[in-house]
């Protein structure tokens, strides 16, 4: 059944351009997409590990700024570009990885957000490699197979098609023996230990993983931008990513999905019609919690199991009878 909604989804996805036939809500979706993959990466440490992060930006804007710098100022192809993006992305979530693993819970927390304060303020300070508060430009999007991808539907189906590989791969790890392993050392780590698992080392691989779509969500950013600064790895930017992944549900597969449509429609859409949309957001995330502590999906599951009767209807009185006196 799931399978069959993933299908349907992306069915509708694919016929949205030309249901839409406005640029503007094609570029918006991409935009939705590509923070969806974001948030999808960051859940499954949040979610699926019990590690939440503040520093997850650091990928997204790692990946941006290398793609940027080797494609438009070092003269790499794109395909080159892209490589040295997500190898240099995963190269930092190894590194990155090993260093807050070393600490748990609030101490996690507090190094991940170090860590992306570090990158942000590197990227303010290292002029001739990002261009300081002003930022790194110039590229220009590929045109694979002749496609041009500097048409609004052209790169959405590319961002839809990298969104479906994602999102098919972090389920694949999630239902995995590996993934359950990773989901057991955040519920018990104690018991995982004394059966032989080594914690830190799932959590180590889990980490560069994540950091792994990170960058790939990252790489996107770049080519829908052409420009990246700063603020890409900017606390805002991971704090939004953690509220998408929250506010739709940490531990499931489409909350983070659902999250990210919530955010960047009341950032892109809402703004224009309310000034101060920031706290919009927060009123709504109070909402949230109140009423669907778990995440807007698995509340929205809680309630419609409490609204639909149960298809099954009461056992037949002979049944009961056996049940009764077997």
């Amino acid at each position: 059944m799931s399978r069959s909604l993933l299908l349907l989804a992306l069915a509708v996805l694919a016929l949205l351009p030309q249901v839409i036939g406005s640029d503007y809500y094609v570029n918006l979706t991409s935009q939705i997409l590509i923070a969806a993959i974001l948030a999808m990466s960051l859940n499954l440490l949040v979610g699926f590990g019990g590690l939440t992060s503040l520093g997850h930006a650091a990928y997204l804007g790692t990946a941006a700024y290398l793609a940027i710098y080797a494609t438009a100022h070092a003269g790499f192809s794109h395909l080159a570009g892209a490589a040295i993006a997500l190898g240099g992305t995963l190269l930092l979530a190894m590194l990155f990885g090993y260093l807050a693993l070393r600490a748990t819970g609030l101490g996690f927390l507090m190094i991940t957000l170090a860590l992306g304060q570090i990158l942000w303020g590197l990227a303010f300070r290292w002029v001739s490699f990002t261009g300081g508060d002003n930022g790194l430009g110039g590229l220009r999007r590929p045109q694979p197979f002749a496609i041009d991808l500097a048409h609004a539907t052209s790169f959405f189906y590319l961002v839809l098609a990298v969104f479906a590989v994602s999102f098919v791969a972090i389920a694949c790890f999630t239902r995995s023996p590996f993934g359950h392993s990773l989901a057991g050392t955040r519920d018990q780590p104690r018991r995982m230990r004394a059966l032989g698992y080594n914690v830190s080392v799932i959590q180590w691989l889990s980490f560069v993983y994540a950091g792994f779509w990170g960058g790939v969500a990252g790489l996107l950013y770049a080519y829908y931008h052409q420009f990246v600064s700063p603020q890409a790895l900017h606390l805002t930017t991971s704090a939004e990513t953690l509220l998408m992944v929250i506010a739709g549900g940490a531990g499931t597969l489409t909350g983070p999905v659902v999250g990210a449509v919530l955010v960047m429609i009341l950032k892109n859409v809402a703004s224009v019609y309310v000034t101060r949309w920031v706290m919009l957001l927060g009123l709504v995330f109070v909402l949230i919690v109140l009423f669907m502590p778990e995440g807007l999906v698995p509340g929205i599951a809680r309630w419609v199991r409490r609204l639909v009767p149960s298809r099954r209807g009461p056992a037949p009185a002979a049944a009961r009878t056996v049940e009764q006196n077997p």
